[in-house]
């Protein structure tokens, strides 16, 4: 059970990550699902998209 709650911790949802990064929930779905849980490169797409 405790592998379930570091892997919910790791990766994002789209929702969140569409609001923080200010684009659509589409975009969202395709980045986490490019990247996974690499927090990093998602983010770093995330900014990349919004502008």
């Amino acid at each position: 059970m405790a592998d379930d709650k570091n892997a919910a911790v790791k990766g994002y949802e789209p929702i969140p990550f569409a609001k923080k990064h200010r684009i659509s929930v589409e975009d969202a779905k395709a980045i986490l699902a490019k990247h996974g849980d690499d927090r990093k490169s998602a983010d770093k797409e995330g900014r990349r998209v919004s502008l």
